[in-house]
């Protein structure tokens, strides 16, 4: 089978959900309000956090972490899809799609990490309420915000080069959303078994301990709550920790399937319906999540407005 060269002056395209669609223009009139409520929803959270003071705990600045992360992520990938539909151009260059990838992967992986340290803190500030300041000094907490982005970025580092270094077959056809390693590596034409190991066993080390985490902090939780006399706690202490596990659910059920079950269990279409998930759906819903049912965040956006519409 013929080479073609992989240089920054070639290119891949991008087939993506739309081509296959037999309603395209409904779809792509459906991710353009994804996107449209994503921005927004984060954009005003990031906004209303940024603003309120009385949201600088580690709770909310956390949150504001991951709606920058929601944003970004989507960003990534959803313009360029609605573009390519409305121009009628599905092509991306060499190094346009080692960017992507980079990016995907940082953004990505730094959202997979950040949300073990949300259940953390949230295990701290119900099960040790008394030492949660201690426990979440700004040292710990400026930890947490950096650990996620700076593994992610190693993580990418090493995987965008290594995937992109294989040499490409004729057909430059990615049946995907974006470039994204398991179907890029479809087009490989050496044998890239050895790699596909690795990237399962990296895969397993980003998702699986983080997941562990997360369920421990959450049992604990339960147990905590379920032995509190007030009532109103308990059901603050429950409506949080439920929107929490609803993230945590969408987002690692996405990237497990993605990330860890063996290639052979993938299909075309399957991937991309998971890649509208975790990249466009998430993204819109998280923000929702966990705004409408927190009276502290509702709270502070009314402040927010009241204080720069007067």
């Amino acid at each position: 089978m013929e080479h073609w060269n992989s240089t920054l002056g070639s290119g891949f395209m991008l087939l993506g959900i739309l081509n296959n669609s037999g309603f395209p223009g409904l779809l792509c009139a459906t991710i353009s309000v994804l996107y449209m409520l994503a921005l927004t929803s984060n954009g005003l959270l990031l906004l209303v956090i940024t603003m309120d003071a009385w949201l600088h705990v580690p709770m909310y600045l956390l949150l504001r972490q991951l709606s920058l992360m929601d944003l970004l992520f989507t960003s990534v990938v959803t313009p360029k899809v609605i573009i390519d539909f409305l121009l009628s151009e599905n092509t991306v260059s060499f190094g346009g799609c080692a960017l992507q990838m980079f990016l995907a992967l940082t953004v990505g992986g730094a959202e997979d990490l950040l949300l073990a340290f949300m259940a953390y803190d949230r295990y701290v500030a119900i099960c040790h309420p008394l030492n949660y300041m201690v426990l979440m000094r700004p040292r710990v907490y400026w930890l947490m915000m950096a650990t996620p982005w700076v593994l992610a970025s190693l993580n990418a580092l090493f995987h965008t080069p290594y995937t992109m270094h294989f040499p490409f077959c004729r057909s430059r056809k990615i049946n995907h959303l974006l470039c994204e390693i398991p179907p890029l590596l479809k087009l490989a034409c050496e044998d890239a078994s050895r790699y596909e190991l690795m990237l399962y066993v990296t895969g397993v080390t980003f998702l699986i301990p983080p997941l562990v985490a997360i369920l421990a902090s959450y049992t604990l939780i339960l147990l905590t709550v379920l032995h509190m006399p007030s009532n109103e706690g308990r059901q603050k202490a429950l409506v949080t920790c439920s929107s929490h596990l609803t993230v945590v659910g969408m987002f690692y059920g996405a990237a497990t399937f993605m990330y860890v079950l063996p290639s052979s269990l993938h299909s075309p279409k399957q991937d991309n319906i998971i890649s509208v998930f975790y990249t466009m759906v998430t993204p819109a819903l998280n923000p929702l999540i966990y705004s409408l049912r927190n009276k502290e965040v509702m709270g502070a956006l009314r402040r927010v407005l009241q204080k720069y519409m007067l």
